[in-house]
């Protein structure tokens, strides 16, 4: 990855602890800059601005090296991204996706991922630039959203 290259990570409303500290650490690996937590997305620090033990278990320590802020509303930050020349790319399965392998990095991205059971919501999306999709080829239809994470990423970041 560039260096001269920003590239944030959004996690919303993620409902696993679990899910949440796996993207950490994968963040981290991939040189995300910051995540933004949205909706009702668990936090490294509970309300009481105490550690997570349950999140700082499967992140390994990566929430104190990965940059992170909570944001309530998603569309007002994607708002703002997109003022500040951030390319949004939704990673989603969609009628209107492209082949995560085909996306192009701009100079300033932000990544989206979007709750276990029901994805990105549809007035989400619309904001989103592109919606990037990896292809299936097994007979369940998804990945975990912290395993597909990290595999978009991974790839879209040329890791």
């Amino acid at each position: 990855m560039s260096n001269n290259k920003q590239n944030i990570l959004i996690l919303h409303d993620i409902r696993s602890v679990e899910n949440v500290g796996a993207m950490f650490r994968t963040a981290d690996a991939v040189g995300i800059n910051k995540i933004y937590l949205t909706g009702y997305t668990p936090a490294p620090l509970d309300r009481f601005g105490r550690k997570r033990g349950d999140l700082a278990k499967s992140a390994l320590g990566a929430e104190e090296f990965v940059s992170w802020e909570h944001k309530k509303s998603t569309s007002l930050l994607l708002n703002n991204l997109k003022k500040e020349g951030f390319w949004i790319v939704a990673i989603e399965q969609d009628e209107k996706s492209v082949d995560y392998k085909k996306i192009r990095l701009q100079s300033k991205n932000a990544f989206i991922v979007g709750t276990e059971v029901t994805g990105i919501p549809e007035n989400i999306l619309k904001k989103c630039d592109v919606i990037a999709e990896i292809p299936m080829r097994g007979k369940k239809e998804s990945l975990n959203i912290s395993v597909a994470c990290g595999v978009a990423l991974f790839r879209i970041l040329k890791i």
